[in-house]
């Protein structure tokens, strides 16, 4: 199971800091022009990406918890990095989707737009440390898969 979970881990840390570097720069570079990246059908849409991997990457995370659920040390690890992913997460729904979806509409009507300069560079500022603190989360997660590695039957 951790092997599992550590694979859907390094798929999506592998699209965040893809997104991170290289999609989030060219969409906030020259807004709201290229908001239209983010419309699906459009452009780089990653609504079936995210809500596919991050649903995969929730059930692996609690299944983890479970199938430790009798070994204390990686319990309690995997239960506390699981709030610290699961305060990110809400952070992500309630900040960076709907910004995401605000730009988008955007997109599709310009007049909206208002304060866009301000408005991308923090959502990409704050993104920066969202995605830091998933990739610390992840890396957290290592010791715990080789402790568990280590444990003898």
């Amino acid at each position: 199971m951790a092997l599992h979970h550590h694979t859907y881990l390094l798929v999506m840390n592998g699209a965040q800091i893809f997104e991170t570097l290289v999609f989030v720069p060219k969409w906030t570079e020259s807004a709201p022009e290229n908001f239209k990246l983010l419309l699906d059908g459009k452009g780089a849409s990653l609504k079936v990406f995210c809500i596919i991997f991050h649903s995969l990457h929730e059930i692996a995370f609690i299944l983890a918890i479970i199938f430790c659920r009798k070994i204390d040390p990686v319990r309690n690890w995997l239960l506390v990095l699981f709030a610290a992913h699961f305060a990110v997460r809400a952070w992500t729904l309630s900040y960076f989707a709907p910004n995401i979806i605000d730009f988008q509409k955007i997109a599709e009507n310009p007049s909206l737009a208002k304060d866009l300069a301000k408005r991308t560079s923090l959502w990409q500022t704050l993104n920066y440390i969202r995605v830091i603190i998933f990739l610390v989360i992840s890396c957290a997660l290592i010791p715990l898969c080789i402790k568990l590695f280590s444990l003898k039957a």
